[in-house]
């Protein structure tokens, strides 16, 4: 049986706020109970949104992900590639230093992706193109010369955006360096201040509640597994958080901010919140 942090029973949550990585899944292969759990709470009628701060796919490619697992999820993925690209204004032209999922947000804001950081083309003789935004998030195909261009166009005056700026990233055999290091190295190289758009910041609150409504958001759960991302996002958007066990926070590890209910994982959350409204 799951443990479970003592705490007052109350009414579950109309909508519950879940990350994916280290919640759901871990590298796209389900924690155990996970795909039970959402189902039990779609059927007391809670609505689950799927609120993360992986950038590389496409929206598409992370509901076709989910559903290969049994988890119906269109139009209830929201990630820090949407986040970042409401930061932008149409027709900005963008040097995305990042992946498919990036592309995709700026091309539905209206913003014009000039290249991408990989691209050797951008090395040529003639003027470099014009860039109004960088934006930088988790790609495998990150390098020196993917860094010298981003932070290039940074240190040239263009607004440098971070999906996100979680260092790691969890996976089955443990943390991989995540989006926040490749932001890291992007602004160690350019001296510029990022804006950073995914959990905990301001910007994807802001697409929650675009979502749900400012009081729905606040009356949420935000299940988690990293407390200085999904903890502070909770405390930001003034809703409940529950910390999991099943991703990168071992259990017995300090977590601040303090949370709400904590279980070994999304199982052991959605029985506390289904107990509390029966």
């Amino acid at each position: 049986m799951s443990a479970m942090t003592d705490a007052p029973s109350q009414t579950a949550a109309p909508v519950v706020l879940l990350d994916l990585d280290g919640v759901v899944w871990l590298a796209h292969e389900p924690i155990p109970g996970s795909v039970d759990a959402i189902a039990r709470l779609r059927a007391a009628g809670v609505r689950v949104l799927f609120v993360t701060n992986n950038s590389a796919a496409t929206v598409e490619a992370q509901e076709e992900a989910l559903g290969s697992i049994g988890i119906t999820a269109r139009g209830d993925v929201l990630t820090s590639a949407m986040a970042a690209a409401a930061l932008l204004r149409a027709g900005d032209r963008v040097l995305v230093a990042g992946g498919a999922g990036v592309v995709q947000a700026v091309e539905r804001r209206g913003g014009v992706v000039v290249a991408r950081s990989p691209d050797a083309s951008l090395d040529t003789d003639g003027p470099a193109p014009e860039v109004d935004a960088v934006l930088v998030g988790l790609h495998r195909d990150f390098d020196y010369d993917g860094l010298r261009r981003a932070s290039s166009a940074a240190r040239a005056g263009a607004r440098l955006i971070g999906t996100n700026d979680d260092a790691t990233y969890p996976t089955p055999h443990g943390p991989i360096p995540g989006g926040g290091a490749l932001l890291a190295a992007v602004v160690t190289a350019s001296g510029a201040v990022a804006e950073v758009a995914g959990k905990p910041h301001e910007p994807m609150a802001m697409l929650v509640r675009d979502v749900v409504g400012a009081a729905a958001a606040a009356a949420a759960v935000m299940v988690g597994d990293r407390p200085e991302t999904d903890g502070l996002f909770a405390r930001r958007l003034g809703c409940r958080y529950a910390q999991v066990w099943s991703g990168v926070t071992p259990r017995g590890a300090a977590v601040t901010p303090a949370p709400d209910l904590a279980g070994d994982d999304l199982a052991a959350i959605a029985s506390h919140l289904l107990a509390g409204a029966g």
